[in-house]
This record gives structure tokens, C-alpha cells and sequence, in this order.
């Protein structure tokens, strides 16, 4: 679409030549840009010039106009969603519409309500769960009493008896950690055996221990945001699954844990972010 010749030189369109094409009143235009959902440029003489990106983001909203949304309630909403945008993004690449009474704005891989700044995620599933560790031990460097290898005996019986005794592998990974308290596996597995029990307390004091011994031990920072978020810490689950993607940025369940939580603690921006991220990874892996 290029000008009409009535525009000037530089380029843009006016104030009554966007009406027209839009089917909106002068006034109405006006009022988009007094609520900051347009900065269209100005002309030497002050008057409002249009770019094309400006039309495109018009017409999404000119749609709101004739829902059963009041317009003080769309300026509302339009004023928030700015707020709610990075520096970098575009609010012409929004889809905004009206959903019944509710304004909902779709980005393409995220939907959300900009008034309250509620994100409209569809969870077929609940937060992912602990990640299972059953794997050889990278052993303590320091011997414990009673013998490190006795430890290690005793971690992988708890390995090989997870599957039809749970209660006896959680005995038989106490026992390695009292053999060899410095051994992080056992104490990640213990972990998840009492968390699936129901004992989010403990469990999150073994994923901890494990993280003091092993600092670079992503599944150990994941399962500790999943027990603080059983316990309702929701900000310090959003740590633990940050200090997770930090160490793995691959782990697609931390980013959807992470939508999550972000979500329930208000920071929306963050939720949309991670749930980008969350669905970046599934889809790649899914080609």
C-alpha cells in the first residue's frame, strides 16, 4: 500500500485518510494514540503521520471497536499491552482480539489477557515431574568410612531395586549416604523416592545436598523447583529452575515448569518468555 497523493512527500498517512480506509472516526484514531498504542511521527506543521505498520496494528484493533468491549475498557487494555512489551518487540506483529468479553493477544506462540496480564496457556499436562536418576555414581574423592566401594554396592542395589521396591531402594540409598555422605547421586534418588511418598520437605533437603556436592548437577536443581513448588515457594522454585536451564539449556520441562510458575507469581513478560522457549525445544525435537 503506498500513499495517497494528498500525503506528503516524506511519506505516511493522515489522521482522516486512515479513517477512511478503516472505517474508524477521526476521533477514534486520535484516541489510539493517546493511549500509547500508536506514536505515529509528526509533520511540519504537527499533524499525525501514519506508518504502515501503524495501519496493520489499526486494523487489529479497530476489531475491538465493534465487540461488546467498551472503549474505555480497549484503551485500557492497549495501554497495559505496551507496558507489557520488550524494548525490541512490535506491537504490529500482535493478533489482538476480542474472545467474548475478554481482550486476548496472540504472539504466535503464546496467548494472554493484557488487562490482567494473565497467560492463557493451554497445560494438557500437570508441572513435569522429578527426572528419574538411575545411573553409575561419580564417586567421592575422599573415601568414606566403611569404604567407598561399599557405598557404591549399596547405591546400586537401590538402583536395581527401584523398580519392584521402592521401600527397600530408599533403605539401601541411606545406607550409601551413611557409607559415603559425599555421594550426590544417592542423595538425588533418595530424593525423588521420598518425594513421590509425599515428603517434599526431605526431598528438597536431599536435592539441596546434592547440589552443594555437585553444583553442576542440572536434574538436582530441576527436582528441587518441583519440590518448592509442591510446597507453594514458587519463587524459589523459579530460581531452582533457572540455576536448571543455566546448566542445561536444552531441559524443555524447567522452561514449562518455568511458564508455569513465572505465571502464578504475576511475571508474565518471563511466563511468555519461557513457554516460547518450551515449545521451541519440543518442536525441534519433534521434526
Amino acid at each position: 500500500m503506498k500513499p495517497s497523493p494528498g500525503t506528503d512527500a516524506g511519506g505516511g498517512y493522515g489522521a482522516k485518510e486512515v479513517s477512511r480506509m478503516l472505517g474508524l472516526s477521526v476521533a477514534q484514531v486520535r484516541a489510539w494514540v493517546r493511549s500509547g498504542l500508536l506514536e505515529p511521527e509528526r509533520g511540519p506543521r504537527g499533524e499525525l503521520k501514519f506508518s504502515t505498520k501503524d495501519l496493520t496494528l489499526l486494523r487489529q484493533a479497530s476489531g475491538l471497536a465493534g465487540s461488546r468491549i467498551g472503549p474505555r475498557r480497549i484503551e485500557r487494555a492497549l495501554t497495559r499491552l505496551r507496558e507489557q512489551m520488550p524494548p525490541s518487540g512490535s506491537l504490529a506483529d500482535l493478533e489482538i482480539e476480542a474472545d467474548g468479553n475478554r481482550i486476548v493477544v496472540t504472539d504466535g506462540s503464546a496467548r494472554w489477557q493484557p488487562e490482567s496480564g494473565q497467560i492463557l496457556m493451554d497445560f494438557s499436562q500437570t508441572s513435569a515431574r522429578c527426572v528419574p536418576l538411575v545411573r553409575p555414581p561419580r564417586r567421592s574423592t575422599a573415601p568414606a568410612a566403611g569404604g567407598s566401594e561399599s557405598a557404591v554396592f549399596w547405591y546400586e542395589r537401590g538402583c536395581a531395586l527401584e523398580a519392584s521396591d521402592a521401600a527397600s531402594a530408599a533403605d539401601a540409598y541411606r545406607r550409601a549416604i551413611e557409607l559415603d555422605p559425599a555421594l550426590a547421586d544417592a542423595h538425588v534418588n533418595l530424593g525423588r523416592l521420598v518425594h513421590e511418598e509425599g515428603d517434599a520437605v526431605e526431598a528438597g533437603a536431599l536435592y539441596r545436598r546434592a547440589l552443594e556436592l555437585r553444583p553442576d548437577d542440572a536434574t538436582a536443581a530441576f527436582n528441587l523447583g518441583v519440590a518448592l513448588e509442591d510446597l507453594g515457594r514458587d519463587a524459589e522454585a523459579i530460581e531452582a529452575y533457572e540455576k536448571t536451564v543455566a546448566l542445561d539449556s536444552d531441559h524443555a520441562d524447567a522452561y514449562f515448569n518455568l511458564a508455569g510458575a513465572c505465571e502464578r507469581a504475576g511475571r508474565a513478560a518471563a511466563a511468555i518468555r519461557y513457554l516460547k522457549a518450551y515449545r521451541a525445544l519440543t518442536r525441534s525435537r519433534s521434526q
